[in-house]
């Protein structure tokens, strides 16, 4: 609630965002809440895992879109996520994984809002937000050398911190009963009790796996549950 109460306060206008929490905690869900809200919500909301995308090459094309021939393969000309999210929204997803030369094009990109595609000499201009996302301390990749200072800087404008489910202990019931619900309808399937036995190993449990772990536990136990 503290958070929703934060984005209030800047989703008609936001130069980036970004997300930090831990794996499963719903930074996702959050991003595209945001956008949702925002005066783009009737635009593209293009997500980037930067993780599923771990070279230079593969990461450009993706992003930046290439033309026919800019290297073996390339047998067409491609609109990469950025051409993709004008108007919208840019969802940058575990930029923390994002390979280090990329980090310099997509910081220029960003600033500017136009970019060129791989083997292309034209400039493509955008009008795009963006929001990124990470499991990981960036202050410490910048340190260490695998993360521009500079890139984290554009992006650190509005940080927003999702706390894992171990520190927001009373989520966790209305969360599992909101996920039976969800599950038992999917599956038609009637909606289990939560039993006083159960919803204390619920609470007492670390949740190293945050939402994604109870969700994926919920939907186990209602493909298991019938009439009992």
């Amino acid at each position: 609630q503290a958070i929703l109460r934060e984005i209030d306060s800047f989703v008609d206008a936001f130069p980036g965002i970004l997300i930090e929490g831990e794996t499963g905690v719903g930074k996702e869900i959050l991003a595209r809440y945001i956008h949702n809200r925002s005066p783009r919500a009737g635009h593209a909301f293009i997500d980037v895992n930067c993780a599923a995308l771990p070279t230079e090459n593969l990461f450009q094309s993706e992003v930046f879109g290439h033309e026919k021939g800019a290297f073996t393969g390339a047998v067409g000309r491609k609109r990469g996520k950025l051409e993709l999210a004008d108007g919208g929204t840019l969802f940058l997803d575990e930029i923390g994984d994002m390979p280090l030369e990329s980090q310099g094009k997509i910081l220029r990109a960003l600033e500017t809002q136009e970019f060129e595609r791989l083997g292309g000499n034209q400039k493509i201009k955008v009008d795009l937000a963006f929001i990124a996302a990470t499991n990981k301390d960036l202050r410490r990749e910048v340190e260490e050398g695998r993360f521009r200072q500079d890139l984290l800087y554009r992006l650190d404008i509005i940080r927003l911190r999702i706390p894992p489910l171990r520190e927001r202990v009373d989520d966790i019931l209305p969360l599992a009963r909101y996920y039976l619900e969800e599950y038992a309808r999917k599956y038609r399937r009637p909606v289990p009790e939560i039993t006083e036995a159960a919803r204390g190993m619920l609470i007492e449990y670390p949740w190293p796996g945050n939402v994604r772990e109870l969700k994926n536990l919920v939907e186990r136990i209602i493909l298991r549950h019938r009439n009992r």
